[in-house]
């Protein structure tokens, strides 16, 4: 039967490790915000940290959009973020300090920009890159491909650029007036927001990668290539924005947009690898009335998912778009249960509850979808209701046969589909 709370399964529960985690990093945002009020003053920051968020809102939508197939965990991404922000800023921050104090006393005030292009990329990719292989070492199974790694190296790349733009717009202030300000702000705000997360998305590929494996050395190999990668981009950005002029600024932008491309093509590619799990592992669960191909064929599409839930959200009202939210995320992370079982990253016995758990929620959103009841008796017959996978052919039939949404898939006590 299902469990007494089926949702339990996507719900998170902050440990202890992650509310301790949360506390450490803002602390450490506050001692860097702290350094960044004696670099001023407090209406000068006050004007640095409003520019400094007001993209950022922008920016998270930009970056979680493309997470809409398989959502991470809220926990987790919030927990990227405030490292970035908070640690990874202050460490970095401390550690280019010192490394400019040294040289500055053989190099003298040329020292800054070879700090920025050749000591500050390893440093700051370092940081930055401590929490995904936190999240390789602590959170693996929430790594399921390239775009997971994606999402978690953008969050912590957006934390660390939102408090970095607030040291540059002060100093640009403080030292040079309101027009380099507005210079700095287009600079980094506008024309490169993203370039952080960019940098260091090259690790969260990498570390993606290893996830899959079963800590082979080839793993370590592809990581250590994507944390080189990431510091040679960040080292050629700041390298050419500083020596090339105008001109170097515009190659590092044509290259930091090559990047964005192809990160991109690897996110709709990766969507397509999804959306294949679900179509070779879920037909299986037709013979339990779980699932059919009108459901595969709705889960097999963004617009197909966002349609059902604006079908649900007609006949049922915000229960509605619950049930079917929950549905199709755990029809989704049943298909990626699969395939890590099916390349050995999980074990018999964690395979099966998690299964088990997936299950008893699908079965449990199933038979709260609101299917109004004048199209029972099409559903019945096997017929979809009108406007629940919109595009799916009116010839076909479901298969099997109903139970149709709002109907227990199978009778009470049943097992749950064994692994295929």
């Amino acid at each position: 039967m299902a469990s007494l709370d089926p949702r339990a399964v996507l719900k998170e529960r902050p440990s202890m490790g992650l509310i301790s985690g949360l506390v450490v990093a803002g602390l450490c945002a506050l001692v860097s915000f702290s350094f960044d009020v004696l670099d001023g003053d407090p209406v000068q920051f006050s004007i640095a940290l409003v520019l400094a968020v007001a993209p950022v809102p922008l920016l998270l939508a930009g970056v979680l959009a493309l997470d809409r197939m398989e959502p991470e965990p809220r926990t987790n991404l919030i927990f990227a973020f405030a490292w970035g922000a908070g640690v990874a800023v202050l460490v970095a921050g401390l550690l280019n300090s010192l490394n400019l104090l040294w040289l500055q006393r053989w190099l003298g005030q040329g020292a800054h920009d070879l700090v920025a292009t050749f000591g500050a990329p390893p440093v700051e990719e370092t940081m930055k890159g401590i929490v995904l292989l936190g999240l390789l070492w602590f959170r693996r199974q929430e790594l399921d491909g390239p775009t997971d790694g994606i999402i978690y190296a953008s969050m912590v790349g957006l934390g660390f650029a939102m408090s970095e733009n607030v040291s540059y717009y002060i100093t640009a202030l403080s030292e040079n007036g309101p027009e380099v300000l507005a210079a700095t702000v287009v600079v980094r705000g506008v024309l490169s927001p993203f370039a952080h997360p960019l940098f260091t998305s090259l690790i969260g590929i990498s570390v993606a990668y290893a996830a899959a494996q079963r800590r082979s050395a080839s793993g370590v190999a592809v990581i250590v290539a994507g944390w080189i990668g990431a510091m040679i981009m960040h080292g050629i950005w700041n390298g050419f924005a500083l020596f090339g002029g105008l001109g170097g600024l515009a190659i590092a932008y044509l290259l930091l947009m090559i990047l964005l491309i192809i990160e991109l093509i690897v996110v709709f590619r990766d969507r397509r690898r999804i959306v294949g799990l679900i179509n070779h592992y879920l037909p299986p669960y037709e013979a339990h009335g779980l699932i059919n191909q009108a459901d595969i064929f709705m889960l097999s599409s963004l617009k197909g998912r966002r349609q059902a839930r604006l079908w649900a959200k007609a006949h049922g009202g915000r229960a509605g778009v619950r049930a079917m939210t929950d549905y199709q995320l755990a029809a989704t992370e049943l298909g990626l249960l699969h395939a890590r079982a099916a390349r050995g990253g999980v074990e018999e016995p964690a395979f099966r509850a998690a299964q088990r758990s997936l299950v008893d929620l699908m079965a449990y959103a199933r038979m709260s979808f609101p299917l109004p009841d004048r199209h029972r008796p099409g559903a019945a017959r096997g017929v979809p209701p009108p406007g629940y996978a919109s595009g799916y052919g009116t010839t076909n039939r479901w298969s099997p046969p109903p139970p149709p949404p709002g109907r227990a898939p199978h009778p009470p006590g049943q097992e749950p589909p064994p692994d295929v």
